[in-house]
């Protein structure tokens, strides 16, 4: 008897285990592991720097309505602090799981590129890539490149058609390759438009800090108002908040990057140059979800509406229909190829 209730006691026990080891494999089956998991590590900024870093953001919050995926859950940022690289954090949102992890800024390139050798079946996307100088890129990355000099052309032709000195200048952040296209496009489409026009520029430092600091943007504009300028064109990120600033104090002009700055100076922004990196943010993801990705160098430009720069009903009084009317056929000239940019 007392072996017949061992073996009973047993049984059950094992019974009890195979319905544990059932309702293990449902949990396991539940979850969907197909469910859309997106990262996103900023560049320097971060976060509320109305400019390049918010359209990212901008971008992100396309992905969730698209998807309908919940923010910091689904969908997760990084913004690296001093104590953490960037390789970290990409590392770290790999090790989630995530389906599609993206970089901003050309700085995060070599740790994506490190990155995604580890995680193969992660699709990584970088704005601003700039490729190894082996030109390997692994197969599942994506280098989103933009061509800022055409979108900088026609905000410095805007610029030659409205200046009232013939002198205008442009305020870059990190002295780099990448804002220099930024200074030689607008540069370049001033002359296109206004061959006596004088085209003055500055740089807010060699590192980093050069894009986060306010300070040293108006301070740099007020020495170009000061000097004739009436309009300046920064790409800075937050040290741009100092060029708006200098702005409202002189009462002279501004064009801005990456974002709509009418805020910072109402009645004195002239337009924005945009790069579109919340839509390019969005066609990163959905080219995964439909199974068309394709690791290599993509170029953004005016023709597939990578750039633009902003017309709407606030600063529409500010370009006259007729200029409106001539940068619509610069821009149209720009994409057949009849205006080569690097001529000017």
């Amino acid at each position: 008897m007392l072996m017949h209730k061992w073996f009973l006691f047993i049984g059950i026990v094992l019974l009890g285990g195979l319905v544990v080891v059932g309702c293990q494999k449902k949990v396991q089956v539940s979850e969907d592991k197909s469910k859309l998991q997106v990262g996103l590590v900023f560049n320097v900024g971060g976060r509320g720097d109305k400019s390049f870093n918010d359209s990212a953001y901008a971008g992100l919050e396309l992905v969730a309505k698209k998807y309908q995926l919940v923010m910091g859950k689904d969908i997760e940022y990084i913004e690296p602090s001093e104590s953490m690289d960037r390789e970290s954090a990409l590392r770290q949102l790999a090790q989630k799981g995530k389906k599609v992890i993206i970089g901003t800024g050309f700085l995060i390139s070599d740790d994506i590129n490190r990155v995604a050798k580890d995680y193969p079946q992660i699709k990584f996307a970088c704005v601003d890539y700039v490729p190894p100088q082996s030109g390997e890129i692994p197969a599942n990355v994506v280098g989103l490149q933009f061509k800022e000099e055409q979108g900088s052309f026609l905000v410095g032709a805007l610029a030659g058609m409205l200046t009232k000195t013939n002198k205008v200048a442009f305020v870059g952040g990190m002295q780099s390759p990448i804002i220099k296209k930024f200074e030689d496009g607008y540069r370049a489409g001033v002359q296109y438009v206004n061959s006596d026009c004088k085209v003055a520029s500055s740089y807010a430092g060699l590192t980093l800090t050069a894009f986060q600091d306010p300070n040293k943007g108006k301070e740099l504009a007020l020495t170009h108002y000061q000097k004739g300028a009436d309009i300046i064109y920064q790409a800075s990120g937050a040290t741009g908040l100092g060029v708006y600033e200098a702005a409202r104090e002189t009462g002279k002009f501004a064009i801005g990057t990456d974002g709509d700055h009418w805020e910072n100076a109402p009645g004195l922004v002239i337009t924005s140059m945009v790069k579109r990196v919340d839509n390019a943010v969005l066609d990163t993801v959905q080219s995964v979800e439909e199974n068309r990705f394709k690791g290599g160098i993509k170029q953004l430009d005016l023709a597939s509406g990578g750039l633009d720069y902003l017309y709407n009903d606030n600063n529409k009084k500010m370009i006259p229909p007729d200029i409106r009317q001539k940068l619509e056929l610069i821009r149209q000239d720009i994409i057949k190829g009849k205006i080569k940019i690097a001529d000017y």
